[in-house]
């Protein structure tokens, strides 16, 4: 729903979930792997619902219909981008196409395999953009800069006209000065289950 600033402004935050690539690394379906109960996709965008964010996007590529069948995706626009194989830029661009015509502010952008964000960091990160007015917000967990990270409309264009082998980094570090970035309380900031070893870590409970 949106939501009202002091200033008056009414602002709209949705949230967008790269879950395109081949997860080469993991050996399976990042999307698919099971946490608390939950694959790693739903785990991501009940940690949205649950922050507020009405409207997701998830943009799929690899294994887009078996990861359709596996997770109940009804909650949420899918996006599903034929050219994930050039990377993770162009599923960002894929996604960012979806918030063209609607209201949207600015989105939270999450990686589909960070499924230990909480909520509260979410809302944390939400209401700084409320607050400040800025261009990016990027949670940090003792000092270290981490996921999602909320983006403004504003860079949106900027965004979609990366060259492929360019990275979200740099338009970030282009507006670094109108950029907040927030201490959280919450390692899952910091958390990318890329391979089978970090995946063993996190269901031992050793991260």
């Amino acid at each position: 729903m949106p939501q009202d600033t002091a200033e008056g402004r009414s602002l709209v935050i949705a949230g967008l979930v790269l879950a395109a690539g081949e997860s080469s690394r993991m050996g399976r379906d990042k999307a698919l792997l099971p946490y608390h109960g939950r694959t790693f996709l739903e785990n991501v965008l009940e940690t949205l619902r649950n922050a507020g964010v009405a409207r997701s996007v998830v943009v799929l590529g690899h294994h887009a219909d078996e990861i359709r069948r596996a997770v109940d995706l009804n909650s949420a626009q899918v996006v599903v981008n034929a050219a994930y194989r050039q990377g993770q830029t162009s599923s960002l661009q894929a996604g960012l196409r979806a918030f063209e015509n609607d209201d949207s502010t600015a989105v939270v952008l999450c990686l589909v395999d960070q499924p230990c964000v909480s909520p509260e960091t979410v809302r944390h990160m939400v209401s700084t953009y409320e607050r400040s007015g800025c261009q990016v917000v990027i949670p940090t967990f003792q000092g270290q800069r981490g996921h999602p990270v909320l983006v403004s409309r504003e860079l949106f264009e900027e965004l979609k006209n990366l060259a492929p082998g360019e990275g979200a980094n740099t338009v970030i570090r282009r507006h670094r000065e109108a950029a907040k970035f927030v201490e959280v309380n919450d390692r899952g900031v910091l958390l990318d289950i890329n391979d089978s070893e970090a995946y063993r870590r996190l269901e031992a409970g050793e991260m």
